[in-house]
């Protein structure tokens, strides 16, 4: 390897002591260059390499990669000429050579050296003690040795049939002992305002996200102590400040090498603590990454945060001539490629370009007429949340949102800029963002001391906003697009899971699991019984499982919201209020402001404070409307401090249209199986009588969903002493039609045979009434028969089979034959002629009475039939009326693997034997 040098100048070990081991190559045909070896003082303390593909874009992010590592290792000073340096370096060599370029820093004691390498190795070798010819000055290319020669304390140049790297070393400025930056000497009432102690919270992270150290002040901070946050993800208790999917987070945050800026904290008691937080990736000794995180209050943040100042002008010349672009010179290079990121770039910049307190960047609607506080930095951070201001605040110039506007002095004008009442701010100047003339936002800078800004400062502000407003509409439009398709797969889902329920308490649950937390941290839905009922508070669900009994409580105390048909949310404060009202009776408790012990209910007050913190947002309610009628309201709700924006209203709004529909349907369809099912249960037997020396057991089962009764029937009843009948029978079809013959049928026979009649005679009158229903009559098949215990132990039965399945008979040798023979069926013929049959049943004898449900059970092409009916039967002799029953049914569920088709009605007699079975 041969090292070429400015004249002069002493080589440089290009891998000093500490650091990677030293190789070098001579080419071919070249005799060894002089190179001092002298050891250096200086040693490698850390390092970072990247590699950047043959692309234009590269540039740029090797510019990004040495600010980043610079600025992180502290080097602020020399961060310019070595991006500088950088960038022309791997312009030359992704751009003119056209190969990827590997950069490499190494950091040591007294500076900084920066490597870049290519892979199209330059042939010609300069000689050390050969005049080195720089080229024309007046040529495009060719001018990153220039540079280094004008701006490195020493740098060089070396080959290897490989590759070429330039190298280039700055040395830290020297400076007195102690002093890395200084401000000028400010009165007291300039400097900023700070607790009585300030406090640093110090949290490290490991490379999942995981907290592994928390110092005391973390725990005074936020009110964890280390044992009960170490392990946990710091997501878990991190506010970040975004829209939800549509921005970075604080976990892509966590992996930068170093990141500035605002978020929140969640605090033990629920509440959230805005900080301002700097955080810097380190790696151990063994190479593991962590990052750690200093946070302090957010009003405290001049204890962390890194100056930065922009030049005033629009133009930015860098040293090799070239002019930057404004818009990056503002928001800095990359810039965010998320909405979010990118407007809180936008008003830390401007806070710093006028050295101002606070500042803050609203949006405006689609019409015009409202703007919402979209970033912010330095104001509580209920103003950061969404919040909204109308465009024409009031008349004149300085009450639009459309015109640059200073105040010297807002006590003088209250209420000139809402968003700034009430906090503590005096000077502002505000500069509306413009896109071919229509008014997308609003940037505004504050100072806390009156009479801060000119004109002057307006024209500069206005020449950053002017720059960055077609970059924020654009970003803006492209998170609605996002945020529209996600609305639409939303919409899409939700409407899936409410179509596939006519639950009641289902559709509640999934109204309330769809809105938190996507739409809204807490929710609650209200419904109406009827137009005279009060609104009921039926749901309430909150994205933290400890808060919803709280939530419950507090809103049980709260008249519920007005039922009010209008479409669209509206602000319902009475939530807020009661909330506000009980963390104060909680607080006065608490310092025994009541008159009673403060020991005793001491113990309530978390969760009372934190219940209130978590209702204490904004609030609003959207109607359930359906069929012109409205049956409840959803209210959504936000914890202390927080506003919804208008996008994620109009989604809810949607969402409610859809849910309130399913929820009607859900309680017509409650209401329509509740009459159907009493009606129903009407036509079954209340329950069957218990005959002395008869077992008698019904296994019942109506086809189709929600049916209770369907064609067949059974029924067992009394007619006089000694004296039972009983009946089972089959009405042509399923479903209500049938069930109405159902009950005609049950009803006649037990009126019929009370009067005396003889079977035949109960079944020929019940067969003209049947015929008298005239299109609504339907054919019936039936077995109908009256039953007489002896005292012998036997039974004596009297049956009359009317086109009904022959009842089987089994004895207690295990045969099995029919007790009837068939007559004809019901509601066909005027004229019947039937008779009756006498069946005695034998100590031990069974007596089984199917519908043709049982015996037409079919698998493809088979059927079960008489015949299967008979070989079951002949298993169940010894079995006990129930088991029979039982047996029976077990077989015809497992004769087919499909639900049956047809109801199924099985009646088992038996008469016990003589001896207890």
């Amino acid at each position: 390897m041969t090292t070429g040098l400015i004249p002069g100048e002493q080589p440089p070990d290009p891998r000093p002591t500490g650091g990677l081991p030293q190789q070098r190559h001579h080419p071919a045909g070249q005799a060894a260059q002089h190179v001092d070896n002298r050891p250096r003082s200086s040693v490698i303390t850390a390092r970072a390499a990247a590699s950047f593909e043959p692309v234009g874009r590269s540039v740029a992010s090797a510019r990004s990669f040495v600010r980043d590592t610079l600025q992180g290792w502290g080097f602020a000073d020399i961060i310019d000429d070595a991006v500088v340096l950088t960038s022309e370096l791997v312009t030359n060599a992704v751009v003119h050579a056209g190969t990827s370029a590997d950069v490499l820093c190494l950091r040591s004691d007294d500076g900084v050296r920066i490597e870049v390498a290519d892979l199209y190795p330059e042939r010609e070798i300069p000689l050390q003690g050969q005049a080195v010819n720089m080229g024309n000055l007046d040529r495009e290319g060719g001018r990153g040795l220039q540079l280094c020669a004008a701006l490195a304390n020493r740098w060089g140049v070396e080959y290897t049939p490989t590759h070429k790297q330039v190298w280039f070393q700055l040395d830290l400025p020297e400076r007195p002992m102690g002093t890395r930056a200084a401000g000028p000497s400010l009165p007291s009432a300039l400097l900023p305002l700070a607790d009585g102690r300030v406090r640093v919270a110090v949290v490290q992270i490991d490379r999942t996200g995981a907290i592994t150290s928390w110092n005391e002040d973390g725990e005074e901070l936020f009110g964890y102590a280390a044992e009960h946050v170490i392990g946990k993800p710091l997501t878990d208790l991190a506010a970040w400040p975004h829209t939800p999917g549509t921005s970075t987070g604080i976990a892509e945050a966590l992996q930068l090498s170093r990141w500035e800026g605002s978020y929140g904290i969640r605090a033990a008691t629920g509440r959230v603590t805005s900080v301002y937080a700097s955080h810097l990736r380190v790696r151990d000794t063994t190479g593991e990454p962590s990052t750690v995180c200093l946070l302090v209050r957010d009003h405290e943040r001049a204890v962390l945060q890194t100056p930065l100042r922009v030049p005033a002008s629009d133009t930015t010349t860098s040293p090799d001539g070239q002019s930057t672009d404004p818009f990056e010179v503002f928001i800095g290079s990359p810039a965010p490629d998320d909405l979010d990121g990118l407007l809180q770039r936008t008003v830390e910049r401007a806070r710093d370009m006028l050295d101002a307190d606070s500042a803050f960047l609203l949006l405006a609607t689609d019409d015009e007429t409202e703007l919402e506080v979209r970033a912010s930095t330095g104001l509580p951070s209920a103003r950061q949340r969404f919040a909204r201001v109308p465009v024409e605040a009031g008349p004149g110039r300085y009450g639009s949102a459309r015109m640059p506007a200073v105040h010297d002095d807002l006590t003088a004008v209250p209420g000139a800029v809402p968003l700034l009442r009430g906090t503590g701010m005096r000077s502002v100047v505000t500069v509306p963002l413009k896109v071919e003339g229509r008014l997308t936002g609003s940037l505004g800078v504050a100072a806390e001391a009156p009479g801060r800004y000119s004109n002057e400062e307006a024209l500069r502000l206005q020449f950053a906003a002017d720059r960055i407003a077609l970059a924020v509409e654009s970003a803006r439009l492209g998170e609605l697009e996002r945020l529209r398709r996600g609305s639409l797969s939303f919409l899409v889902e939700a409407s899936d899971l409410l179509a596939g329920t006519l639950d009641r308490d289902q559709t509640l649950a999934l109204m309330a699991q769809m809105t938190v937390p996507t739409l809204a941290t807490w929710c609650a839905v209200y419904t109406i019984a009827d137009q005279a009922s009060e609104p009921y508070l039926s749901y309430v669900l909150h994205e933290d499982e400890d808060l919803i009994d709280g939530i419950k409580s507090l809103l049980s105390k709260v008249h519920p919201p007005d039922p009010v048909p209008t479409p669209g949310a509206r602000v319902w404060s009475a939530p807020g209020e009661a909330a506000h009202q009980a963390a104060l009776r909680s607080s006065m408790r608490s310092l025994g402001l009541n008159g009673g012990p403060t020991r005793q209910i001491a113990s309530g007050i978390g969760p009372t404070l934190a219940t209130a913190s978590a209702v204490g947002g904004e609030t609003v309610v959207l109607p359930l409307v359906a069929r012109n009628r409205v049956i409840g309201m959803l209210t959504l709700g936000k914890p202390t401090d927080e506003h919804f924006r208008q996008e994620i209203l109009e989604l809810a709004e949607d969402l409610s249209r859809r849910a309130a529909l399913a929820l009607d349907n859900a309680r017509l369809y409650s209401e329509r199986t509740a009459i159907s099912q009493s009606l129903q249960r009407s036509l079954l037997p209340p329950e069957l009588p218990e005959i002395d020396g008869v077992e008698v057991e019904v296994i019942y089962r109506a086809a189709g969903e929600g049916n209770e009764v369907g064609g067949d029937f059974y029924d067992l009843f009394p007619i006089r002493d000694g004296a039972y009948g009983f009946a089972i029978g089959d009405v042509c079809g399923t479903g209500p039609n049938a069930a109405a013959v159902t009950g005609l049928a049950r009803h006649a026979l037990r009126l019929l045979a009370r009067e005396g009649l003889s079977g035949p005679a109960v079944l020929e009158r019940l067969n003209s009434a049947i015929l008298d229903e005239g299109a609504r009559s339907r054919f019936l098949t039936l077995l109908y028969g009256e039953l007489w215990p002896q005292e012998d132990g036997s039974a004596k039965l009297k049956v009359v089979c009317a086109g009904h399945p022959l009842p089987l008979r089994l004895r207690q040798d295990g045969t099995v034959e029919p007790a009837a023979e068939p007559q004809p069926l019901l509601g066909v013929m005027d004229d019947l002629e039937l008779y009756e049959q006498t069946v005695t049943l034998d100590p031990g004898d069974v007596l089984l009475c199917v519908t043709d449900g049982v015996t037409e059970r079919r698998e493809g092409t088979r059927m079960l039939g008489d015949d299967g009916l008979a070989d079951v039967l002949t298993t169940c002799t010894g079995l006990t009326a129930g088991a029979v029953a039982a047996r029976i049914m077990r077989a015809v569920e497992r004769f087919a693997s499909d639900a049956p088709s047809d109801d199924m009605a099985i009646l088992a007699m038996r008469v016990p034997g003589l001896h207890k079975d």
